[in-house]
């Protein structure tokens, strides 16, 4: 592209993320964007027939949600949050001399996907690289994101080229961020011996039907939990679970809850859950497991239930992102292959979805 450098090339970063309702008259619209989404919730019929349904079961849940997001502050955090990730990893790529902007680009609520093309618009860059807030790919967030973003494009006629860092799940800035994360929060178990102490691993869950598809999410919450585990050297007993089920059908497990329960009967009395797949603060961390989960795990006779506070902006996990980046200028073209090495490692696995945008994002 017209003879510039990585370095003298004016550089937009998109982060993606979910999104989250800015307030409680917010969730409802923000349900439906989320339920009318087709990557991650397979509604019979024509589109008219899915905008109706989406509307009909966002209205239904916006209000025993909304009552979640009341007990939260009103709101979903994840949006200041994210500015705060996006900010700093701005700071850090021109401390680095990158001529980058970074944007966010969130799936379900503002700033959406087409406000972020807007504001690279306005920056006249030159390249555009996609780095999605989900360290583990899977097809409900980064596919997702991708296909939205491959839209937005196609509507606003955005013409720089871009391209798709897929995943990070054994990245050793974020695996470090994560480490820290969890000493800091065995810290406050005092002296209670580690061997007494479970750590509860708490991802998000997806479809089974997704797994069986070729989504390499399973395989790849396992490899961060492995890299954490082996860095940590902690001797914890740890276990997997995941959590935000919805609807009827056979999603990952087992769950959070049935996880907790399982410990309880056991006699564990001290359970530390870390949410390994969550790298902002968000309902699902700050109602669904410091409430929810807690209230169940105190009620079954748990003594002490603590939560690792999510990534944030914690400095090993901006300078993740940032390398990220780097490394991608550095190797234009070359696609992430922790999806098929994962996969690779797992014979009998159905054949992982990969990211056929990483080269070419915006002309796939």
């Amino acid at each position: 592209m017209n003879g510039k450098t990585a370095r003298s090339k004016k550089i937009g970063v998109v982060l993606f993320q979910l999104g989250g309702p800015d307030s409680t008259k917010a969730v409802e619209p923000f349900l439906y964007n989320l339920f009318l989404d087709e990557d991650i919730i397979d509604f019979p019929g024509a589109f008219l027939a899915r905008r109706f349904l989406a509307r009909k079961i966002a209205s239904r849940r916006s209000v025993p949600i909304g009552k979640h997001y009341e007990a939260i502050g009103g709101k979903s955090p994840i949006n200041e949050l994210t500015e705060r990730q996006r900010s700093a990893l701005e700071k850090v790529l021109r401390s680095r001399n990158l001529d980058a902007v970074v944007v966010t680009a969130m799936r379900y609520w503002h700033p959406l996907t087409g406000e972020a093309i807007g504001e690279l618009e306005r920056h006249q860059v030159d390249e555009v690289l996609l780095l999605p807030l989900y360290p583990q790919f899977s097809r409900a967030t980064t596919y997702s994101s991708m296909n939205e973003w491959k839209r937005q494009v196609r509507q606003h006629n955005f013409s720089p080229p871009s391209r798709l860092i897929c995943c990070y799940p054994n990245h050793q800035k974020y695996i470090a961020a994560l480490v820290d994360a969890i000493e800091r929060t065995l810290g406050t178990f005092g002296p209670i011996e580690p061997a007494d102490i479970d750590l509860v691993f708490s991802a998000h869950g997806v479809p089974l039907d997704f797994i069986r598809r070729g989504d390499p999410y399973k395989l790849q919450i396992e490899e961060t939990v492995r890299c954490v585990l082996l860095t940590g050297g902690w001797s914890c007993p740890h276990t997997i679970c995941y959590q935000s089920k919805v609807g009827p059908a056979r999603w990952l497990e087992p769950s959070l809850t049935g996880t907790i329960r399982t410990l309880a009967s056991a006699g564990r009395k001290n359970l530390l859950v870390v949410p390994i797949a969550f790298v902002t603060e968000h309902i699902e961390t700050l109602h669904e497991i410091n409430i929810e989960a807690r209230e169940e795990a105190l009620h079954l006779g748990v003594n002490r239930f603590e939560m690792m506070p999510a990534l944030n902006d914690h400095r090993l996990y901006i300078e993740c992102l940032a390398d990220l980046v780097e490394e991608a200028l550095r190797q234009p073209g070359t696609p992430n292959a922790t999806c098929r090495m994962l996969h690779a490692s797992h014979p009998g696995e159905p054949e992982p979805i990969l990211c056929p945008w990483s080269s070419s994002a915006s002309s796939a």
